[in-house]
C-alpha cells in the first residue's frame, strides 16, 4: 500500500481578529456597516486572539517531538499568519520543521459586495441578496464579486491534492478560517451538503480550536484519514484563555 495522506492533519482556525471585535461592536450598536479601515486580508489578531494563539502554541509544545507538526500551511490572511507565527514562537512545531508555507487557496471565503456589512446592512442595502441567500442557502449562494461554499470547495480540492502529493507521511498543521475548516471536513470525509450544514448549525468553529485527523491504514484499500477531534478547545481552557467562536466578520477596504 502506498500511503497518500499525512500521518496527522490538524486544521486550526486563527485566533480572534480585530475584525471580529469591530463586527461585535457594530451589531451591538445596530449599525449596518462594520467600522474597520483595512482590507480583510490585512486584519490582524486582537489582543485576545494573540493570547489564544499562545495557548495553542504551548499546547503543541508540550507534545513529544514526534507528535508535533513537521509542515505548517497558512492562509495568506494576516490573522492566520500571525497565529502560525505565535505557535512557532512557543516551539509548537517539530525540530527541523520546514518554514511556514503560505497558500492562497486556504484564504477566507470572499464576500464580494457584502464586505463590511452586518446582517442589518445586507438587508437594507441588498435585500435581493438576502432573499437569494435564504432561497439558495450558504452552500450555493454566491454574492456578486464573492464566493459560495462550492467555490471555496473547488480551490480546496486542489490544495488537498498538493498535500497528498508532497506531504504524505508528514504531520501537517493548517491555519485557516471557519469556512475553510468546514469545507475541508466536507472534502476529507466525503460529506453531502446536508451533512456539513448540519455540523455548521451545531455551532461556530471556535478561534484556535483544533480539528484533528489521523491516518488509519486499515480503512479502505489505501487507508484513510479518520477524524479524532473537532472544535477542540482544551488548549485554551486549560490556561483559562477565553474561548470565542463568532464567525469571521465580512470586512474589507473602505
Amino acid at each position: 500500500m502506498n500511503q497518500k495522506w499525512p500521518d496527522v492533519l490538524w486544521i486550526v482556525r486563527h485566533g480572534e481578529s480585530a475584525g471580529n471585535v469591530a463586527r461585535d461592536a457594530a451589531h451591538a450598536a445596530g449599525l449596518p456597516l462594520i467600522d474597520i479601515e483595512t482590507r480583510d486580508v490585512d486584519v490582524p489578531l486582537s489582543e485576545l486572539g494573540a493570547r489564544q494563539a499562545a495557548s495553542l502554541g504551548r499546547w503543541f509544545a508540550a507534545q513529544p517531538d514526534e507528535r508535533k507538526p513537521t509542515v505548517v500551511l497558512s492562509s495568506p490572511y494576516l490573522r492566520a499568519q500571525e497565529t502560525a507565527r505565535i505557535v512557532r514562537h512557543f516551539w509548537g512545531v517539530a525540530s527541523g520543521a520546514s518554514d511556514t508555507l503560505v497558500d492562497e487557496r486556504l484564504r477566507e471565503k470572499e464576500f464580494g459586495i457584502l464586505d463590511r456589512l452586518t446582517r442589518l446592512g445586507i438587508t437594507q442595502r441588498f435585500p435581493e441578496q438576502a432573499e437569494l441567500r435564504r432561497l439558495l442557502g450558504k452552500f450555493y449562494h454566491r454574492p456578486p464579486g464573492g464566493e459560495s461554499w462550492c467555490d471555496v470547495i473547488l480551490r480546496l480540492r486542489s490544495a488537498l491534492d498538493t498535500i497528498t502529493l508532497h506531504y504524505c507521511e508528514e504531520r501537517v498543521l493548517i491555519v485557516c478560517h471557519q469556512v475553510i475548516v468546514l469545507c475541508l471536513r466536507y472534502l476529507v470525509e466525503c460529506m453531502t451538503e446536508e451533512q456539513i450544514l448540519a455540523i455548521d448549525r451545531q455551532g461556530d468553529v471556535a478561534n484556535c480550536s483544533v480539528t484533528t485527523y489521523e491516518f488509519d491504514p486499515t480503512r479502505g484499500r489505501e487507508g484513510q484519514l479518520v477524524l479524532t477531534g473537532y472544535n477542540f478547545v482544551a488548549p485554551l481552557e486549560e490556561e483559562g484563555t477565553p474561548v470565542t467562536s463568532e464567525p469571521d466578520a465580512p470586512v474589507g477596504a473602505k
